[in-house]
């Protein structure tokens, strides 16, 4: 039995701006039948992504250092060439409203 991911505020209140404009995407979605890379947010019939990178502003975060920055760009590097189109925004990002408004935009 393994113990689920814990939510990240960035991707929970992402979710909301996503249900508040009925945009819907799906979450955790695996883009590559070989590796079991996941896509935080996906509009798969337009190749259109989002990744939330929480923990960025203490510096401690897995996305900005070390193993987990190198990994990330394996995965986003295989999404591109897949064809994906990738936006990475931070949870202050989110907060501020830019992450929606970007995607807002991008969708429309």
């Amino acid at each position: 039995m393994s113990v689920p991911k814990a939510l990240s505020t960035g991707e929970e209140l992402f979710a909301q701006h996503c249900a508040c404009y009925n945009l819907n995407p799906v979450r955790e979605l695996q883009f590559h039948a070989g590796r079991k890379y996941r896509l935080d947010f996906a509009w798969g019939s337009r190749n259109i992504a989002v990744e939330i990178d929480g923990g960025t502003a203490s510096g401690k975060s897995r996305h900005s250092k070390g193993k987990g920055y190198e990994e990330d760009c394996r995965k986003l590097n295989l999404a591109a060439s897949l064809g994906w189109r990738v936006f990475r925004f931070t949870t202050a990002m989110v907060v501020s409203g830019e992450a929606i408004d970007t995607i807002r935009e991008v969708l429309a």
